[in-house]
């Protein structure tokens, strides 16, 4: 993997904005993977006393596609862009929660990117220190060329 010297901060890599930027840091990428780290505390979004469930795994896997998406666009000298997690097939946590005070690794790796903006990643989340692969799936996304136009009529061209 060709590890970036530094990472840019996460903020600027997903489309999104305050509590719902989700992922801490991004910790490296290339052409094809991101790592991303999390760390659950009490202050995290959807958390209880005791931590986040493990279906907030699917939403970590689809922020750090996001960053992947931003962070090439930025390596193109382009803008970070909008996309659509469509879906994901077989999700499978070995735990019920990731517990406060955990951190967890992200990885991506894409797997299929078509011409229309389709992509297909497959995706892990490891606890740091911990388990492996303690949540896995295929996540499918899209990233239309124009977003508006393709909220407006559907038009992915």
């Amino acid at each position: 993997m060709n590890v970036p010297a530094h990472m840019p901060d996460i903020r600027t890599l997903v489309p999104h904005s305050g509590q719902m930027v989700m992922l801490d840091r991004a910790l490296s990428a290339d052409t094809d993977m991101l790592c991303a780290e999390v760390r659950v505390h009490p202050g995290s979004v959807l958390a209880d006393e005791t931590g986040v469930g493990a279906w907030v795994g699917i939403e970590y896997m689809a922020q750090a596609i996001a960053a992947h998406a931003g962070w090439l666009a930025l390596q193109r000298g382009g803008e970070v862009k909008v996309g659509f997690l469509l879906g994901s097939r077989k999700y499978e946590a070995k735990v019920s929660q990731f517990a406060l005070g955990e951190v967890l690794h992200v990885h991506v790796h894409r797997v299929l990117q078509a011409e229309n903006g389709l992509g297909a990643f497959e995706c892990r989340i490891d606890i740091a220190g911990g388990m492996a692969a303690a949540a896995t799936a295929t996540v499918t996304v899209f990233q239309p060329a124009n977003v508006n136009q393709f909220l407006k009529d559907g038009n992915v061209g």
